[in-house]
């Protein structure tokens, strides 16, 4: 078993489904893998993933409970708010003049797809839309399999000798994703251990590589080496 599956299976074994991408109303969905349900949700996850550039996740709540409470959690609601109004809203994410831009940006281009499946090429042409948002808004948004590398990955890697620091986003994300399919070939299957393992990493992530020194206590590197 090669270090970056077992490291997958040993989260797994600890922390257990982890049910992302948490949607606004019904919350984390464990072991239910028929999310997102419709275009609503769609692009819920892909205002979220937007948001939660540079912020936490708990900020980003607060930014979409306030668009719902405005009834204004959808696509055209957003185009009619007054800008200033919309910038109030999403304020708790940070960086609210910066993500209200990337959001309208995005929205012309979202509109344009009419339903269909963007490619991880015409996301990251959108201004604002980094690799990160674009595998998030993919793997989440719409289920397609691209594995979403985050700050935790990057720390949790280094920490276990599997990366170095100058390691691009892009040789880490082929790192995670080559490795897993050679255990796992069905791509219902590969989707759905792409979602956890993210989650997985953010929940370990949290406990131990939030602050320095990362890393301090975490059971991985004990297990991982065995």
């Amino acid at each position: 078993m090669n270090k970056i599956y077992k490291i997958y299976k040993t989260l797994y074994k600890h922390y257990g489904p982890q049910g992302w991408w948490p949607i606004l109303g019904y919350g984390y969905h464990k072991q239910d893998y028929t999310f997102p349900r419709n275009s609503d949700e769609i692009f819920e996850v892909c205002l979220g993933s937007i948001l939660t550039q540079n912020t936490t996740f708990t900020s980003v709540v607060k930014s979409l409970n306030n668009l719902y409470e405005k009834n204004a959690l959808h696509v055209e609601a957003i185009k009619k708010m007054n800008i200033d109004e919309f910038k109030e809203a999403i304020r708790p994410s940070g960086y609210y003049n910066q993500k209200a831009r990337y959001i309208l940006e995005f929205i012309s281009f979202y509109k344009k797809l009419n339903g269909a499946t963007p490619s991880r090429e015409a996301l990251l042409s959108i201004v604002g839309i980094g690799e990160e948002t674009a595998d998030s808004i993919l793997l989440y948004g719409y289920n397609q399999l691209h594995f979403k590398v985050d700050a935790y990955t990057k720390r949790l890697l280094l920490e276990l000798g599997l990366i170095g620091e100058k390691t691009k986003y892009g040789e880490i994300k082929s790192m995670i994703e080559s490795s897993i399919k050679e255990y796992v070939k069905d791509e219902r299957e590969l989707l759905i251990l792409y979602q956890e393992f993210h989650a997985l990493i953010v929940k370990h992530g949290k406990e131990f590589y939030s602050k320095k020194p990362y890393g301090a206590g975490c059971f991985l590197k004990n297990k991982l080496f065995v």
